[in-house]
């Protein structure tokens, strides 16, 4: 079994007064954003700062993919958001100390229906959340791959939207009903919501098409486009089926040193609360 051995920090930040909320979203399936809400999550984590994961996509991939039967779940995202049920009643904790996971499972299916003659269902994970933000330092929440009202509850509750987009053809595809979607809940809803970035998924370096989506997805979107790309990678591929993030599945591949790098960016991109010290000081390493 692998673990994350935690020698010292990895950035010397403080914790925040309030947690950053971050919308993991794109309506397209298959592009990466269960994947990188636990990794991303589990990266953050590494770095001694408390994180929520969200699942709020009825799949349930999110939590099964850290190893929890969404089959047997006694409260989730569905009770939460339909009945207002207290959310540390349903949050679960995983292998990372800082980690945790408010699960869901097919249930949440419901709600999409249940919520449409509620008064600010679009509110409803907004308000759930708010008895959180001194309890975590960030909030990840994925989203499923519809623009519907469980999606836009979890862009009303955001301060960003990070965009995970896969380096194959059509990639930019439906990207714009995503970005009018931003713009409404901006103006009529959230307006602190802004773009955390958008994030390459699948890179296959072998493959020129891979090369060509790149340059037009930066080509389009400049510097909102994380400099950092998710390779793919057959170890992150796997973890999730041993219900693991890739740093206790496979701290050493390449998939892991990714999302560690995705982490340092975002980390940078905020103003460090204490003296900020070079990635690399961080070591991480693999025990038995």
């Amino acid at each position: 079994m692998f673990h994350v051995k935690r020698r010292r920090r990895m950035l010397c930040y403080a914790p925040m007064a309030l947690s950053r909320i971050i919308a993991i979203a794109n309506q397209k399936g298959g592009v990466g954003k269960t994947t990188t809400t636990i990794n991303l999550g589990a990266s953050l984590a590494a770095a001694d700062l408390r994180v929520l994961l969200v699942d709020l996509d009825p799949q349930g991939n999110c939590t099964s993919g850290l190893g929890m039967d969404k089959n047997t779940l006694q409260a989730s995202t569905y009770h939460v958001l339909t009945e207002g049920a207290d959310p540390l009643s349903a949050i679960c904790s995983t292998d990372l100390d800082s980690l945790d996971l408010l699960p869901s499972n097919r249930e949440l299916t419901g709600a999409t229906v249940e919520l449409l003659g509620v008064k600010r269902r679009e509110f409803r994970l907004a308000l759930a959340l708010e008895p959180l933000h001194e309890r975590y330092d960030f909030i990840l929440i994925d989203c499923p791959p519809t623009l519907g009202i469980l999606t836009l509850n979890a862009l009303v509750a955001a301060d960003s939207l990070l965009i995970p987009i896969q380096c194959e053809y059509f990639a930019l595809e439906g990207l714009s009903d995503l970005m009018d979607t931003l713009g409404r809940v901006q103006q009529s809803l959230n307006p602190k919501l802004c773009i955390e970035g958008v994030l390459l998924t699948m890179y296959d370096e072998r493959l020129n098409l891979s090369a060509q989506i790149r340059q037009s997805v930066r080509g389009h979107l400049g510097d909102q486009v994380f400099q950092i790309i998710i390779p793919r990678n057959v170890r992150l591929a796997e973890s999730p089926s041993f219900g693991k993030p890739i740093l206790l599945y496979a701290v050493r591949s390449k998939g892991a040193d990714s999302y560690l790098q995705l982490a340092r960016e975002i980390l940078a991109k905020m103003a460090p609360l204490e003296e900020k010290l070079p990635y690399a000081t961080h070591s991480i390493g693999v025990i038995s």
